[in-house]
């Protein structure tokens, strides 16, 4: 991990100081023209950008191990403030989405292998491939129309009601602002564990020994419950906990669509304003949530899998001494 977040930090910081975006320029904003080149060298010297790329990079690095990632240019606030205080609500956005996409992905999947070959299996294949091709900020947007601005059934973005107090928001408001986003990122993520479940069970069903055991008598339920669950289940999770990554680049878009708070929509302002230390550090955030998510599911296949443990018998029987 040490060694994927200098290689990534690195990039980063490469691309923004390549791209075409002037950060002095985006921290000074409307001001621009009110500001004369004597005042741009200083505010250059302040955020040290009028030093060479790689002794900026440096001298940000040093400072990362100190445990300081450095102020926001456009926020005027420590990085660390605005990443602790925006994480929650990404949290919360992201692990509602991502169980609500791996139960109703896994059911999907569970239900198109079971009943193969049926219009059911058809319209849940056509349902998935369509959503692995449907961007994100598209579907958010027709959610909100339909949901937000028709129906008029849940709030028009935002992570709270506009207006009100922060003392006087209450759970459910915090929970009504969140269900639009959360089920965007829900029903786009559901494709890939759909389909890999639905071929996972449909080639374990095709097996010998389910095929002895219907021949036993079992079927439907009992026999997915006895001889399918647990063999389309450990890849399902492994899959599940592996698509942080694209969890995580599907909040950036719900965030933006939903004017979310969150850890998405800060680093889409920090990306167009060339706000180098809020991005590097939101890069570093999003970096270490995906190697954790990757690192849950290395552990999870361990637990629920005894074949993958090293140096343990499978036969924990007392023997017989002869």
């Amino acid at each position: 991990m040490v060694t994927l977040l200098i290689a990534i930090c690195l990039i980063s910081f490469l691309l923004i100081k390549n791209s075409p975006i002037d950060p002095i320029q985006a921290y000074i904003g409307a001001d621009m023209l009110k500001v004369g080149p004597e005042q741009r060298e200083k505010i250059a010297e302040y955020w040290g950008v009028d030093q060479p790329v790689m002794v900026q990079f440096l001298n940000w690095g040093s400072a990362v191990l100190t445990g300081d990632l450095g102020t926001s240019m456009i926020f005027r606030r420590p990085v660390m403030d605005i990443i602790g205080e925006r994480f929650l609500n990404s949290l919360a956005l992201m692990i509602s989405a991502w169980i609500l996409s791996g139960i109703i992905g896994f059911s999907m999947g569970v239900i198109a292998a079971m009943k193969k070959g049926t219009w059911i299996d058809r319209i849940i294949k056509w349902y998935c491939f369509t959503l692995a091709s449907t961007p994100t900020f598209w579907v958010g947007l027709l959610i909100l129309i339909v949901f937000g601005v028709w129906l008029r059934w849940f709030p028009i973005g935002m992570g709270v009601p506009a207006g009100v107090l922060a003392e006087n928001v209450t759970m459910m408001d915090r929970i009504m602002h969140l269900i639009l986003p959360a089920i965007t990122l829900s029903i786009v993520g559901v494709a890939n564990v759909a389909l890999h479940t639905r071929q996972k069970l449909i080639d374990v069903l095709s097996s010998d020994y389910v095929l002895f055991a219907r021949a036993r008598g079992e079927q439907g339920f009992v026999l997915f419950w006895r001889h399918g669950l647990r063999n389309v289940a450990l890849p399902a999770i492994t899959l599940q906990f592996a698509a942080f990554s694209e969890l995580f680049g599907g909040a950036v878009l719900a965030e933006q669509v939903f004017s979310y708070p969150g850890l998405g929509q800060a680093t889409v302002e920090a990306g167009l304003r060339g706000d180098v230390p809020l991005l590097l550090g939101l890069v570093i955030c999003s970096t270490i949530f995906v190697f954790v998510g990757n690192l849950l599911a290395d552990f999870s296949y361990r637990l629920l899998d005894p074949r993958m443990r090293e140096g343990r018998s499978y036969d924990s029987r007392p023997q017989k001494q002869k």
